[in-house]
């Protein structure tokens, strides 16, 4: 199969993969200004937006099929789910990852006795269980859920919602979430070698800050920025700070 992806600009090719129930254009005002100095590729991931879905939503599976539509090195951004994938990608394939940023992402979206920084199975199971019946509403509460703590979270979530279906219904988020419930990407941290930003809400319910400071100790080469105002989507809560900081990691390692 083959994935929708818009591109804008010029220069170092950068990745953008979006989180659960969105698509591509979540990024779009990330993008349109990182455009100026980058050739920014906006991926629908499978089941999102305008990407037919995966009967299983694999992460190296997913992450062989950006490899074949992105032959040359690039520079990745992987939000939540993105971000898992782009764990995934740059362990599987280190020649062609020349860095990733991981937003408010983990390797475990799950908490357990030996992963204390994610939310309780239940609240993704109660999501899955929904979405048959109320389709709209469960992404509507999701997106609610990603703004908690964060100071401008209204507008955030209206900017959300106007993106939500923008690129049509997605047909496969079910796989995704079922994903999302059961990885454990741990045992990745040692394989990925490339520099790695870390960008992470310090209010993040979701993926909590204890996350990023994990991946900050174990990955080989990290930096961590931290939000202290913003929840699980930084990059649209605080903007502006989300800018520079993602600027200065791309153009360290162009």
């Amino acid at each position: 199969m083959s994935l929708f992806v818009e591109t804008l600009g010029q220069g170092p090719d950068v990745v953008m993969l979006h989180g659960w129930g969105l698509h591509g254009g979540v990024f779009s005002r990330v993008a349109e200004r990182l455009a100026a100095s980058h050739c920014v590729h906006l991926v629908d991931l499978p089941g999102h937006g305008a990407s037919a879905p995966l009967a299983s939503f694999d992460a190296d599976a997913v992450a062989d099929l950006l490899d074949q539509a992105f032959p040359l090195p690039a520079q990745v951004v992987g939000w939540s789910l993105g971000g898992l994938v782009a764990q995934h990608w740059a362990a599987r394939y280190p020649d062609k990852i020349k860095s990733l940023a991981l937003v408010a992402t983990s390797p475990r979206f799950v908490r357990d006795e030996s992963w204390p920084h994610a939310q309780e199975r239940k609240s993704i199971e109660a999501v899955a269980a929904s979405l048959d019946g109320a389709f709209e509403q469960t992404l509507e509460r999701f997106l609610a859920l990603q703004m908690m703590g964060a100071p401008s979270a209204r507008d955030t979530l209206k900017a959300l919602r106007a993106e939500l279906f923008s690129h049509g219904r997605p047909q496969g988020l079910l796989p995704a979430l079922e994903l999302l419930l059961e990885a454990d990407a741990r045992a990745l941290a040692g394989r990925i070698r490339c520099p790695v930003g870390l960008f992470y809400g310090v209010r993040d319910a979701i993926t909590p800050i204890g996350a990023g400071r994990w991946l900050a100790a174990e990955l080989a080469d990290a930096r961590l920025y931290e939000f202290p105002q913003a929840s699980h989507a930084p990059f649209l809560s605080h903007e502006a700070e989300f800018l520079a900081a993602l600027a200065q990691h791309l153009d360290a390692h162009a």
